[in-house]
């Protein structure tokens, strides 16, 4: 992995972000999922770096960026003016974004408010309550129960329909089900994804992550409305045992742009720059360079 260096810049409400550069070239800002995890995970994102300089931001109240002095600019609406202070610091008149799973809802809104500020747009594995496009439960158990047949998969589907109908119950699903889950968010359950999952408690901001699509975040018909003017190219990768989104929703989602196209990588879940680095890196590359 590239040697990494670190930024600060003060955000709109005085709230100290930090950012994590790797990598040469032309800038790539990247934004973390989790909801609300610290940017760390990315790591180099599969090698990406090679021909990029990754600016990997850690969201307000995660990894070295401060907690801010109001809860409530936890909410993802509140933090697309991050993102925007972050491109007007970098002095930079439009930008290529990357954007991760919960972190596709802070992209959608920061290219719904500031369309001309983006150049092309990678999402990767993106959650889309801001458009409001989600799978069902039932088509999400549909597709998890594909992997059994033997462990640890097996373990893991059982566990995930506890936590499924914890949710639907109005609860929180338990920490030992959701942890016994985490086989089926990676393509393959090796000595990588093991370490990769066991970090993730540490790098949340919990209280920041159940903040962040609260009431009031999210009016999908004027985001739709906004997304249909956006004249940035937009690239939707899906990986194909990944049910959040699937495959099959990341079209739909690619569909909301002018210039939008979805890809599947196959053998891929959640972290697809996990499961095949070289081909992950290389077709996210060829989007930023040559578009949709």
């Amino acid at each position: 992995m590239p040697s990494t260096s670190t930024f600060t810049f003060t955000s709109y409400d005085g709230t100290e972000l930090a950012c994590h550069v790797q990598g040469e070239g032309e800038p790539l800002l990247c934004l973390p999922g989790g909801a609300m995890r610290a940017s760390a995970y990315l790591g180099d994102l599969g090698g990406l770096s090679a021909g990029r300089r990754l600016v990997l931001l850690d969201l307000r109240g995660t990894g070295g960026s401060a907690i801010p002095a109001d809860p409530a600019t936890y909410r993802v609406d509140h933090q697309v003016a991050d993102v925007e202070a972050l491109r007007v610091h970098l002095g930079l008149e439009s930008v290529d974004l990357l954007a991760h799973s919960a972190s596709g809802n802070l992209a959608l809104l920061y290219a719904a408010a500031h369309p001309r500020r983006v150049r092309r747009m990678a999402m990767i594995t993106p959650t889309c309550w801001a458009v409001d496009l989600t799978e069902s439960p039932e088509t999400r158990l549909a597709e998890i129960r594909r992997r059994g047949g033997g462990e640890p998969y097996d373990t893991a589907i059982a566990a995930y329909e506890r936590a499924l109908a914890a949710f639907a119950a109005g609860g929180t699903p338990d920490e030992a089900d959701w942890a016994a889950s985490m086989p089926l968010f990676y393509g393959r359950w090796d000595e990588t994804a093991r370490a990769h999952a066991a970090l993730s408690p540490a790098q949340k901001n919990a209280a920041a992550a159940a903040a962040f699509a609260g009431p009031g975040a999210f009016d999908p018909p004027a985001t739709r409305a906004a997304l249909a003017q956006v004249t940035a190219e937009v690239l939707v990768l899906a990986g194909e045992l990944d049910t959040n989104p699937s495959p099959a929703l990341a079209a739909r989602l690619a569909e909301l742009f002018a210039h939008g196209v979805a890809d599947v990588q196959r053998g891929a879940g959640h972290f697809p720059w996990l499961d095949e680095a070289p081909w992950f890196a290389a077709r996210v590359e060829r989007f930023l360079r040559t578009g949709a």
